[in-house]
């Protein structure tokens, strides 16, 4: 039946040895729960409900302590270490599925003063200055590979994957940036590819003929002095020919400045880089970045750009992605959106990883969704993010709920979120939740702004409030002004803007109505005629109205590229071209009181994005301002002790919100009690991640 819907993605792929069910990799993603007390048999719950994919890969362990992420990272140095992943590797294979071990060494990536590299150059990265490997501490490092392989085949895994990408050890030596020895290990390309090629080879000779190797080459490096195309394929075909069954594609150094796997990368967007591959070695290629979606996996298959698709994050989004594709179901799916906040950004704070639309992602063990002992009667207040999860989960444990909503359509500030320039995603969330309304049966009811007396009376068992927020306004003179406009008029509204625009507040909503205003004006014509087209799965139609569709597709591709200046034509090292000059549409400053340096707050791996996205536009940031009023010569304030007057067209505030709690306080003074969530509960910035995790959470007690 899957190959009715998907025929390249569910055709199986045989392997010599073994048959891959379909063409889907889960791929490499760090949880921390590695390194947490009863962490692997947490794994060991995450992985088995992901057993759907032809090959689950793990996240990176290291092969030595000089290799690790940080300071106790997992290592897997010998059998004691092993015998802890059996538990992983036995879950597993009870539930039908197969899966790899990857080995990471961290490099000059490591976040510890022990690191190695090829050579003693700092990372732009990293505070720490990495120790040049000695010849005899390379031929050790092999080793150290080799049995660290060893060991995976020894604790139950069915193959490794080497991590030769990402700008981590492997990657260092096989490019210029990093490799500046002159001994056999360094130099010209054939040396330069001798520390991959031995660590293949050996470990092929150590683990025999019947067991996975998947090697991850990095195939665009998009830094300065990195390998070139030529060197891409002489790599490959070495590794094919030293032992390895997969290659898969790794693309961009973590240092590299230019997003690979953000929101506003579109789908697919690299899958060119695999296709040039294709008929230089004689083995299969996984493709990777920004498929979250089968529509675009069987996309890419069909059009020959791969042998196979590498999914990460979009099974932290979904763990049932593969099934819902295979019964012909993606309205289903929970879509990865790619924003980084629940898993990258806690990755790099050294946070558990987690999913920003499925909380349960690495909660497995704690976060249950058992039926409900006793069916409640519950009511819901406000569908935004919070309202939507908090619904759908209880009624999905048999609740009786009623979900109340004064606009006419549900989402609340994921609608405004996806009118975001590079936030189209959040469209994927709604139109899951707006599925997830019609599979639990619960009750909506828009355009009804529910009264406190309509909830009293013993009416419900549970009320729940997530009635979001009210945006803040500041203590300034002439808010009046008819230049004034809040960041709802202009992304919800669709308020006339003028050509000159101060925005005071550089928070996330601040960030987002910059990009909003400062769109390429091109780009910006083209995105607001990207409307998603009508899918009668996917909610009703008055819901769909005006949301953006992501970006997909070569137009999208070559545009996404040209901005960034990625060259498909690969013409010189690392990929990189000078990018396209931009026509902002509007002058803009952003504006904030703090000292500190502006979007100081946002995502840690996704903040450089925007700050570069808005540098480029000529958007001038500046911290420590204070408003003074606002008047027909503009804005005046104050900045670094002198009074100015910005001669501004357009002031949008994005000062702040609070909690929007009027229903609260009526339920209160009536003696009724009502839980509280979302903005309704904190207000500091909009924040999709806590509100759908909170939502659910309630959800999973009552």
């Amino acid at each position: 039946m899957a190959a009715q819907y998907y025929p390249h993605l569910f055709e199986p792929l045989d392997l010599g040895f073994v048959t891959l069910p379909n063409r889907i990799v889960m791929g490499s993603m760090h949880l921390g729960l590695e390194e947490v007390p009863g962490g692997f048999e947490r794994l060991a719950a995450f992985y088995a409900e992901r057993t759907e994919a032809a090959l689950i890969v793990t996240g990176g362990i290291a092969p030595n302590a000089e290799g690790r992420l940080k300071p106790g990272a997992a290592t897997l140095t010998s059998a004691a270490e092993a015998a802890q992943h059996r538990v992983v590797t036995e879950a597993v294979h009870a539930a039908g599925g197969r899966i790899a071990l990857q080995i990471l060494h961290a490099g000059r990536y490591g976040a510890h003063p022990d690191i190695v590299a090829p050579s003693a150059l700092q990372a732009p990265i990293s505070p720490f200055t990495p120790r040049e490997l000695t010849d005899a501490g390379i031929e050790r490092t092999i080793d150290d590979y080799v049995r660290t392989a060893r060991l995976a085949q020894s604790a139950g895994y069915d193959g490794v994957e080497i991590m030769g990408s990402e700008g981590y050890l492997i990657n260092e030596f096989t490019a210029p940036r990093t490799n500046h020895r002159r001994d056999r290990w360094g130099g010209p390309f054939e040396h330069r590819a001798r520390f991959p090629l031995e660590i293949v080879r050996r470990v092929r000779e150590a683990v025999g003929e019947r067991f996975i190797i998947v090697y991850r080459l990095s195939m665009l490096d998009l830094v300065p002095d990195g390998a070139t195309r030529e060197e891409v394929i002489a790599l490959a075909r070495l590794i094919a020919g030293a032992g390895a069954t997969l290659l898969n594609t790794g693309i961009g150094w973590h240092e590299a400045r230019i997003p690979t796997i953000a929101s506003s990368v579109p789908r697919g967007a690299f899958a060119w880089v695999t296709r040039q591959l294709r008929g230089e070695v004689p083995i299969p290629l996984v493709t990777t970045n920004r498929i979250n979606a089968p529509e675009t996996a069987e996309r890419l298959l069909a059009a020959g750009d791969a042998d196979l698709v590498s999914l990460a994050r979009p099974f932290l989004a979904d763990p049932g992605f593969v099934g819902k594709a295979a019964r012909g179901e993606p309205a289903r799916i929970n879509t990865c959106i790619g924003c980084n906040q629940a898993c990258l950004d806690h990755t790099f704070a050294g946070k558990l990883t987690s999913c920003l639309v499925n909380p349960r992602a690495g909660h497995e063990t704690e976060l249950i969704l058992t039926p409900a002992v006793a069916r409640k009667r519950i009511a819901v207040v406000g569908s935004g993010p919070a309202g939507l999860a908090c619904a759908t989960t209880a009624a999905s444990r048999g609740h009786a709920v009623t979900l109340f909503e004064a606009a006419d359509r549900v989402g609340g500030q994921l609608n405004v979120a996806m009118r975001v320039p590079g936030k189209a995603e959040f469209g994927e969330t709604l139109r899951y939740f707006e599925g997830r309304l019609a599979e639990t049966g619960v009750d909506l009811r828009l355009g009804h702004r529910v009264t406190a007396a309509e909830l009293s009376g013993g009416r419900y068992d549970e009320i729940v409030l997530a009635t979001g927020v009210h945006p803040r306004l500041p203590d300034i003179e002439g808010l009046d002004h008819p230049s004034v406009l809040g960041y709802l008029d202009v992304l919800r509204g669709g308020a006339p803007v003028g050509e000159r625009v101060a925005i005071l507040g550089a928070g996330g909503i601040g960030f987002d109505v910059a990009e909003f205003l400062t769109a390429d004006a091109e780009a910006a014509d083209a995105e607001a005629g990207a409307t998603a087209a009508p899918d009668p799965e996917q909610g009703p139609a008055a819901e769909r109205e005006h949301r953006p569709a992501p970006p997909e597709g070569h137009a999208a591709v070559a545009a996404f590229l040209a901005h960034w200046g990625v060259d498909p034509a690969y013409a010189r090292p690392g990929g990189l071209t000078e990018p396209a000059e931009l026509r902002p549409r509007r002058s803009v400053a952003l504006l904030q009181r703090k000292t500190s340096k502006v979007g100081a707050g946002l995502g840690k791996t996704t903040g450089w994005i925007h700050r570069t996205e808005l540098s480029r536009r000529g958007v001038r940031m500046v911290p420590g301002v204070e408003y003074r009023r606002v008047d027909d010569a503009g804005l005046h304030l104050l900045l670094e002790g002198e009074e100015l007057a910005l001669p501004v067209d357009t002031i949008v505030l994005c000062t702040g919100q609070d909690p929007a709690r009027e229903l609260h306080e009526e339920l209160s003074g009536l003696g009724i009690a009502a839980h509280l969530i979302g903005g309704a509960d904190v207000a500091a910035e909009l924040d999709a991640k806590r509100a759908i995790d909170q939502g659910t959470r309630l959800a999973a007690v009552l």
